[in-house]
């Protein structure tokens, strides 16, 4: 009987151990940036970071993908939030259904001990569709995007509003574990591009931004992220200046000294351990030896970094977004995320995330989980088809709009999907289509 009430009373204090366990997690942090460190509870921390977006993951491996991040060695994951992605028609928001539950990807990796960097825009980039931003809003003879343009920064008010609602909550001062929010996205960049813009009126948005993210409730630290080369177009009053692919330590602190008073923290905001693939192009990857060399290098001289991506994902449905350059009009993003990233689209070890993983060990103070278990995979049996249909045969069945000139998906009311044009020629023709 004695044993049975020692037995009962060890378990019953565990328990009372595990629930403070659980309350000391959610206890409140002090997090801010002061004296040229990033300070948790008045105490420098380094911030190891990786990039990972929900939308990109099937909810079902959320904790595992972070599992996975924490076993690596970082302590912080970054996430951009897609506008798109939850204003699904106007008028219509989703933070609920399938991957696009926000807050409790968040809280999951706050249960991981992980802190959260918050990359809510309103513009993404990350090649998405429209870089995040609604079609709808192309359907306002009035609004000119990622401008201070009246309608535009109304319509970004209502999404920051709408964001806060499901986020404000989670960070660090309430008991969350969101760090810092990024004000805007790589803009020294759009800057660079709009010179028919006065660098003013520029200058005037991003300070709007800034401004609707504060009066929702966002508490900072902020921060904005570009080329060390694109500061000036990029970096605006009361956040830091943080730096994308910038390898050159030199080049990173006096960047940042010239627009954050002479001082840190210094923090490459965009590390790239991999890079995007388009159709119809080579894959790109980059070696391990390469990656771990950089890492080292930032490891050596207290650089912060978030490795863009260190799990890229998939991009389902519509969302693969398009780049350009001198050759290309227009270079198709695929499917595939993978992003040559550390933990690959499966969710896998691969040679460069065991690289990092023992590289982080020598360097990090705080412990280093085991790697979890691969997930496992199903196998697909053969698939044979046995029935076509004509694509023109569907015509038949669907009503088409008649105008003299195309019409563009916008006009048409439709967001994603494909529509076919069709024109009937009674005369000779030739030139470009």
């Amino acid at each position: 009987m004695l044993q049975h009430k020692l037995r009962f009373l060890l378990g019953f204090c565990s328990c009372i151990f595990l629930l403070a366990l659980g309350v000391n997690a959610q206890k409140k942090l002090t997090f801010e940036i002061k004296n040229g460190e990033f300070l948790v509870n008045a105490k420098p921390v380094q911030i190891h970071s990786g990039e990972m977006h929900y939308a990109r993951i099937p909810k079902e491996y959320w904790r595992h993908r972070l599992k996975m991040m924490k076993a690596m060695g970082l302590n912080t994951v970054a996430t951009y939030v897609f506008w798109n992605y939850h204003n699904t028609a106007p008028g219509v928001w989703d933070f609920k259904t399938g991957n696009r539950n926000l807050a409790e990807y968040i809280k999951t990796a706050q249960e991981e001990g992980l802190y959260v960097i918050l990359r809510p825009g309103p513009y993404a980039c990350a090649e998405w569709e429209f870089g995040g931003y609604p079609w709808w809003l192309q359907k306002n003879p009035d609004l000119v995007i990622r401008a201070n343009n009246q309608p535009f920064l109304d319509s970004c008010k209502v999404y920051i509003n709408k964001l806060a609602e499901q986020v404000k909550g989670l960070q660090v001062s309430k008991g969350g574990p969101i760090i810092m929010t990024q004000v805007e996205n790589e803009f020294g960049s759009y800057v660079s591009q709009r010179e028919d813009i006065p660098l003013e009126e520029h200058k005037k948005y991003n300070a709007a931004i800034k401004k609707l993210l504060t009066q929702a409730g966002f508490e900072g630290p902020f921060f904005t992220s570009d080329g060390t080369w694109l500061f000036e177009g990029g970096a605006i009053e009361g956040a830091l200046p943080t730096a994308n692919g910038e390898g050159n330590i030199d080049n990173l602190k006096k960047a940042v000294n010239e627009y954050n008073g002479g001082k840190g923290p210094y923090m490459v905001a965009e590390f790239y351990p991999g890079w995007l693939d388009h159709w119809g192009e080579p894959f790109v990857r980059i070696g391990s030896d390469q990656i771990t060399k950089q890492t080292e290098v930032y490891l050596k001289n207290k650089v912060h970094f978030n490795y863009y991506m260190v799990h890229g994902g998939t991009n389902f449905g519509f969302t693969s977004g398009a780049n350009y350059n001198e050759e290309h009009d227009i270079q198709p993003d695929i499917t595939s995320y993978d992003y040559d990233a550390p933990i690959s689209e499966a969710g896998w070890v691969t040679p460069k995330y065991t690289a990092i993983r023992e590289l982080m060990k020598k360097y990090v103070a705080y412990p280093v989980p085991e790697v979890p278990a691969q997930l496992p995979v199903i196998t697909v049996p053969a698939i044979q088809f046995t029935k076509t249909v004509d694509l023109f045969d569907l015509k038949k069945d669907v009503k088409p709009v008649n105008n003299d000139t195309p019409l563009s998906f916008e006009d048409l009311n439709q967001g994603h999907g494909y529509v076919l044009y069709s024109k009937r020629f009674n005369q000779p023709v030739q030139g470009k289509l």
